[in-house]
C-alpha cells in the first residue's frame, strides 16, 4: 500500500432508514430521559421516510473530512447484499476510498431505523458482528474511531497493537455505544493511545462512574455549588488522566470544552441555528470529525473549537448526517459573519 493517507476512519456503517412520527405522545419524566409513547397494536400515521446509505459515526466522519480537503479512507465492513453495495456506492460517491472496504459474503449490511420526531430522534440499532479485522493501512497522520459491534475486543487490541507500534499515527476517539459498554478497563489501550477525545457531558459521567464511582459525588457537588462549568473541567481533567492527550466534550446547546496539553480549559458557545434544526443525527459526528481535521491541519485546539461547531449548526438544518457537511469555505462564510459573543473563552 503506497498512497498515503491524511485520515482514516474505523468503525462500522449503516442505512438510516428515517421515519417521521410527528404524531406520536412526547412524555415528559421527572427523572429520567422523556419517553416516545404510542399504543400498543394502533396503526401509528407517519409523515414522511428517507433512506441515506453509508452512514454512521465512523462514515460520516469520513465524508467531513473529505468535504474539509483531507485525503481519506475508510476501514469498514458490509455484507454481500444490496444495502451494502449501495453504502459502497455512497463512499464513492463523496470522494472516499474504499479500497478497506471488506465485502463479508452470507453476512448482512448493518441497517437501522430512525423514529424521527421533530428535531431529535430515536435509533433501532441491529450491528452484524462481522469478522473484523485490520488491513495494510500504511501510515496515514491520523485514525478516526468509533462504533462498531458489541464483538470487536479483540479488533480494539488489534488497533492498540498497530498504534503502538507506529507512534506517530494520531488518533481520534469517539466512542459509540458499545464501545462505551465495553468501558475504561477493557479499552484501557484505546484512551492511552488517543491523541483527541471526544464524548458529551452525559457520556463522560457515564464512562469516568463506571470506573471511578467516588468521582459522582465530587462533579454533582461541583456543579450546584459552582456551576456547570467548573463541573466539566474535572470530567475533562479526569478523562486525559485515563490516557487522552487532549479531551474534548459537547455539552449540547451550551457549547463545548477543550482540555488543552497545557492544562488549559476552553469553552465555546453553539454557533446559533439559522432556523429551527430539522434533524440533529450527525451533529456529534460533524462536531468531531470538524475538530479533528482543523487541529489536523492547525495543530490549534482553539481554532478547532471554534469551527467544529459550525458544521454541526449546518448538519442540524438537513435530514441526516451528512447532507449538511460543508467545505472549508463554506465554513469561512459563517465564521466571517459570526455574531459577537461567539468565541472562545477561558474557563
Amino acid at each position: 500500500m503506497s498512497e498515503q493517507f491524511d485520515f482514516i476512519a474505523i468503525g462500522d456503517m449503516v442505512t438510516d432508514a428515517f421515519v417521521n412520527l410527528d404524531s406520536v405522545v412526547i412524555q415528559d419524566q421527572d427523572r429520567g430521559p422523556d419517553m416516545m409513547c404510542m399504543a400498543y397494536g394502533d396503526k401509528i400515521p407517519f409523515n414522511w421516510h428517507k433512506i441515506i446509505p453509508g452512514v454512521g459515526n465512523s462514515a460520516n466522519a469520513s465524508v467531513s473530512a473529505t468535504r474539509l480537503g483531507l485525503k481519506t479512507a475508510y476501514v469498514v465492513n458490509v455484507g454481500d447484499d444490496e444495502y451494502g453495495r449501495e453504502q459502497i456506492a455512497a463512499l464513492k460517491e463523496n470522494g472516499i476510498d474504499t479500497q478497506f472496504v471488506k465485502v463479508h459474503e452470507g453476512e448482512k449490511s448493518n441497517y437501522h431505523y430512525v423514529l424521527l420526531h421533530k428535531a431529535d430522534r430515536t435509533i433501532l440499532v441491529k450491528h452484524t458482528e462481522f469478522d473484523y479485522s485490520l488491513p495494510e493501512i500504511g501510515t496515514p497522520k491520523w485514525i478516526y474511531l468509533s462504533s462498531m459491534a458489541e464483538n470487536t475486543l479483540p479488533h480494539h487490541m488489534e488497533i492498540a497493537d498497530y498504534l503502538e507500534a507506529n507512534p506517530d499515527v494520531k488518533l481520534a476517539f469517539q466512542p459509540g455505544t458499545f464501545q462505551m459498554k465495553l468501558g475504561l478497563e477493557k479499552l484501557g489501550r484505546i484512551y492511552k493511545n488517543s491523541e483527541l477525545f471526544f464524548c458529551n457531558v452525559e457520556e463522560a459521567k457515564r464512562i469516568l462512574y463506571a470506573f471511578l464511582p467516588e468521582l459522582e459525588e465530587r462533579v454533582e457537588v461541583t456543579e450546584k455549588e459552582s456551576g456547570r462549568k467548573e463541573a466539566v473541567k474535572i470530567l475533562l481533567e479526569e478523562m486525559e488522566k485515563q490516557g487522552p492527550t487532549i479531551p474534548v466534550i459537547t455539552d449540547g446547546p451550551d457549547g463545548a470544552y477543550v482540555r488543552d496539553t497545557d492544562g488549559s480549559t476552553y469553552w465555546c458557545p453553539m454557533y446559533p441555528d439559522p432556523k429551527p434544526p430539522i434533524d440533529r443525527t450527525g451533529a456529534g459526528d460533524s462536531f468531531s470529525s470538524t475538530f479533528t481535521a482543523i487541529y489536523a491541519e492547525t495543530g490549534d485546539v482553539k481554532e478547532a473549537l471554534l469551527i467544529g461547531p459550525l458544521n454541526s449548526m449546518n448538519v442540524v438544518q438537513y435530514v441526516g448526517a451528512q447532507e449538511g457537511l460543508q467545505t472549508r469555505d463554506q465554513i469561512q462564510v459563517h465564521l466571517d459573519n459570526a455574531p459577537d459573543f461567539y468565541k472562545v473563552e477561558q474557563v
